[in-house]
């Protein structure tokens, strides 16, 4: 298996237990740890460019937030931003960057 330098990526999550406060209090850290590495695009969805070492340091800050057994994080890694394309349907009232380059 070759190693890949990812530049980009998207983190999705879904936290169990919202409405319990110790639920919320996963959610509300989970928030602020992807905060700081990406953009916000929408609910529990953030992207942006990441270097590969803060790529580990954001996976090692949410393993240490989230119960594995309850909560779910996805993190799609991409070599660069130029290498997918994005489709969306509905509203998106929030403003985000633009993917048109």
């Amino acid at each position: 298996m070759k190693n890949y330098n990812y530049n980009y990526a998207f983190v999705f999550y879904d936290i169990a237990d919202q409405d319990s406060e110790v639920g919320k209090n996963r959610v509300t850290k989970v928030f602020k740890i992807c905060k700081k590495y990406f953009h916000h695009h929408q609910k529990s969805i953030f992207r942006g460019t990441i270097t590969p070492s803060k790529l580990i340091k954001l996976r090692e800050e949410l393993k240490g937030v989230i119960d594995e057994e309850l909560d779910f994080i996805s993190i799609i890694k991409l070599q660069n931003k130029h290498v997918f394309e994005e489709e969306t349907l509905g509203t998106d009232d929030k403003p985000s960057e633009s993917l048109f380059l």
